[in-house]
């Protein structure tokens, strides 16, 4: 598939109070997870990320912020101006059950938008989702703004949103799974249960 995943490992972790992307369920850490489902069908992945020395073991392409500090939005900048491909698969790093199907969908989805965003329960997702190379210059422009909540970038783009009816390949449930993400520590032992306990997404 020709295109990059684009790996967030930004953030505080502040709730959380230690690195989410390094907090292991069942023996590898998340964001080992996370790169092992997309490395398959992606033929790049890079991770945006200011401490790269926390992340030399995964052996990933790694990119700093050009714009410290500026939340979420400075790391999709940084990702798509290093990407050499068209299309880009966006996802945090705290979601630990990020499908590999799922993402080949929205990319497939891609070839005519600017993004395309699933809206889950009603809930943007842009923290799993697909932005052109294209689209760098607007969130940068955003950010220069002091824009930098993902919805107001998203009204400046052309974007495909696609609810549960258009991703009806997959249960609520899964989904639901699929778009999980750990902030706080409770939230960290009910993936683990999860984990244990579930099949693995494709």
């Amino acid at each position: 598939m020709k295109a990059a995943a684009i790996i967030l490992a930004g953030g505080k972790s502040s709730r959380m109070g230690t690195n989410k992307a390094l907090l292991k369920i069942n023996e590898k850490t998340n964001i080992e997870r996370i790169a092992d489902k997309l490395k398959l069908p992606f033929d790049d992945i890079i991770l945006v990320t200011n401490q790269a020395e926390q992340y030399e073991f995964l052996g990933l392409r790694m990119v700093p912020d050009q714009y410290p500090g500026m939340g979420p939005l400075a790391g999709v900048h940084a990702g798509l101006t290093a990407s050499d491909y068209d299309i880009n698969l966006i996802v945090a790093c705290d979601m630990p059950f990020v499908s590999r199907e799922l993402s080949e969908t929205l990319v497939n989805k891609a070839q005519h938008h600017d993004a395309v965003i699933p809206v889950i329960n009603g809930r943007q997702h842009p923290l799993f989702s697909v932005f052109k190379k294209q689209t760098a210059p607007v969130v940068e422009n955003q950010i220069k703004a002091g824009q930098l909540r993902m919805k107001h970038l998203l009204d400046h783009l052309d974007v495909l949103y696609l609810t549960e009816r258009e991703l009806a390949s997959y249960s609520q449930i899964e989904l639901t799974k699929v778009f999980f993400n750990m902030n706080e520590p409770e939230e960290y032992e009910e993936a683990k249960s999860w984990a244990e306990s579930d099949t693995p997404i494709r």
